[in-house]
């Protein structure tokens, strides 16, 4: 069984009523931007790639959020989601790559927790608390 290592971001709009979610061209869900970290890239920076690719935005990646993980059995695979706080920093809200991604959209908080029900305690529940566990990168050492 393959280990995988899927980053997301949380991004919400400055009354943290909405959080920015993207509909994925192959099965059609609404997600948080995010994906696979590729091999020997930091979480941080996948974040960040993966934000871009989905959103056309640049964003800044604060603490983690949430963590998941889940055996993928079709698949044949491990994954460990990490969900990061984000916030943008830049950027044009486009859709950069449209064989992957098919909208861009703020949606309720409350929607976007019927559309992403992985979260033990919810989105809701993760964007009223507002806590977040400190992401360190310490590099190569």
């Amino acid at each position: 069984m393959r280990r995988i290592n899927v980053v997301y971001s949380l991004i919400t709009d400055p009354s943290k009523s909405k959080i920015l979610m993207v509909k994925n061209s192959d099965n059609g869900s609404w997600t948080l931007p995010g994906g696979l970290v590729e091999e020997e890239e930091y979480l941080e920076a996948a974040a960040i790639r993966e934000a871009k690719e989905e959103t056309g935005l640049d964003i800044k990646v604060l603490g983690i959020v949430a963590v998941n993980e889940a055996i993928l059995e079709k698949q044949g695979e491990h994954a460990v989601f990490i969900t990061f706080k984000a916030e943008i920093i830049g950027g044009k809200q486009e859709i950069v790559r449209p064989d992957e991604i098919n909208d861009i959209q703020w949606i309720a908080v409350e929607q976007a927790d019927q559309l992403m029900p992985y979260y033990l305690e919810g989105l809701c529940e993760i964007v009223r608390k507002d806590v977040e566990v400190t992401y360190f990168n310490e590099g190569r050492v």
